[in-house]
């Protein structure tokens, strides 16, 4: 079945649907919802919409996470892509652009900044970017009026302009709240109350959304709990994987002679302690394991943000672990991902977090169709993900003897895996195929909005129904 519909008559009068995108971290920006952003826009051009993105300029991710050029390269052509010239000052490195009262007292510098941003909106980092925000969605509304708006999260400064664009022209909006805002989905427990500066503006935005995308069935049961009457509206989204990230794994044969290769890709957002113990665990397993003494652990993806980038604990870490044959080989292109994946036997999904956590890389990593251990708490959302893949070591914990146990298990795996068992690994995980994912989201989106004259009051959003998920 087609993946289109119908096309919608635009607001300003012409053949296409308008639809302006707040999205930052969009490509170039190497950050992984970068993958989430670049499917979303090419979904609405695929189903006959004109998409403005709206997101920050790149010299704000180099300071930050970095570029990666390669992800721009599957943006359709199609996708109208705005740079605002919005940067966090906190990430600035060069002395030389600080002010006198920067350089005399830096510490408290970053906390009447943080002050500042917070009373324009309440959120630390990106609060000061509101009114740019808003004056961007105003102004691109104008020159070319939309009968949409999708607000990505975070950062949550993204709803403000959501909202400015609601209250001047009634713009139909919706939010894709990803891991949601007043959820700790860490911690798992209430990140603000209801009546709270954040609560407050939460819940009016809300209010009139079209629909809340969350990334799985956990965050999205909190949203309907705290928004018993939204309840309808609010819908499971997940992440998902690019087929062309997936490497060709058919006829392996590891040799144990000469080792196997674990690999780990993604942002190393966890603390210190928790590499630690994998590290440990790792060293276990090579003290007892002898096809683990002879093989390699590889560690690739981001270290660290802006000034502290590779150049903090966990890279102390990594450095005092290459006698045990572990190595950091940075950030990884998108075009490198497959073969990246090609060069390794087992995964390593190292996950904070537990229940309302899914991480993106889950998909990713379960439909490589290699061997996947665990290293996460056992009631993580991504063991829901992972029930029945059959080159899946199963979630113990934290535990280092444990997970040296799940490193033996999965050499035994990798060693003894046949292109049956891979190609079933592979067959599950197809139904989270970004495409499969985005294109029900996105058309049932494009299904609700009722466009409207330019400038003219829209009706109040009118509730949806279902999930809209794979």
């Amino acid at each position: 079945m087609s993946n289109r519909v119908a096309p919608l008559p635009r607001s300003g009068g012409g053949q296409r649907p308008h639809a302006i995108y707040l999205a930052i971290g969009f490509p170039p920006a190497a950050k992984s919802s970068a993958y989430r952003l670049r499917e979303t826009a090419n979904q609405f051009v695929a189903m006959g919409w004109d998409i403005t993105v709206i997101t920050i300029c790149q010299e704000a991710w180099e300071r930050e996470y970095g570029l990666d050029h390669t992800l721009s390269e599957k943006v359709d052509p199609r996708v109208k892509v705005i740079e605002l010239p919005l940067m966090r000052e906190d990430l600035e490195t060069d002395i030389r652009a600080f002010s006198e009262e920067r350089s005399i007292d830096p510490v408290g510098w970053i906390s009447r900044l943080r002050k500042r941003e917070q009373k324009i909106f309440p959120e630390r980092d990106f609060g000061g970017w509101r009114y740019e925000l808003e004056k961007a969605v105003v102004q691109q509304h104008r020159q070319h009026p939309a009968d949409l708006l999708i607000s990505s999260c975070a950062p949550y400064v993204n709803l403000a302009a959501t909202w400015k664009l609601w209250e001047e022209y009634r713009v139909p909006y919706a939010v894709d709240f990803r891991d949601g805002w007043s959820l700790d989905v860490i911690g798992g427990g209430e990140a603000f109350t209801r009546d709270s500066v954040s609560g407050r503006w939460e819940s009016k935005v809300l209010e009139h959304a079209l629909a809340v995308w969350c990334v799985n069935d956990p965050i999205a049961g909190f949203y309907r709990e705290r928004y018993p009457h939204l309840a309808d509206r609010v819908h499971v989204v997940r992440n998902g994987y690019d087929e062309d990230s997936l490497p060709d794994v058919s006829g392996r044969s590891p040799d144990p002679n000469a080792g196997l290769t674990f690999g780990y890709l993604g942002s190393v957002n966890f603390t210190p302690a928790f590499l630690e113990s994998v590290l440990d665990g790792w060293r276990i397993a090579r003290r007892n394991d002898p096809i683990l003494a002879r093989s390699r652990f590889e560690v690739r993806g981001h270290i660290g943000a802006g000034p502290i980038r590779e150049a903090n604990r966990h890279m102390d870490l990594l450095k005092e672990a290459a006698v045990d044959n572990v190595s950091f080989g940075g950030p990884v292109p998108k075009s490198d991902l497959a073969a990246t994946y090609g060069s390794w036997d087992a995964l390593v999904l190292m996950l904070v977090g537990g229940r309302f956590v899914t991480s993106g890389k889950v998909y990713e990593f379960m439909a490589t169709g290699l061997p996947v251990l665990s290293a996460h708490d056992v009631d993580h959302d991504a063991s829901n993900i992972l029930a029945g893949h059959p080159l899946w070591t199963g979630a113990v914990g934290l535990d280092p003897h444990r997970l040296a146990d799940s490193f033996s298990e999965a050499a035994r795996m990798a060693l003894k895996a046949t292109d049956e068992d891979r190609a079933t690994a592979r067959q599950l995980a197809r139904r989270f195929a970004r495409p499969a994912v985005l294109a029900p989201a996105v058309r049932h989106l494009t299904e609700l909005v009722q466009p409207t004259p330019a400038g003219v009051p829209a009706p109040a959003a009118t509730a949806s129904t279902g999930d809209v998920q794979p």
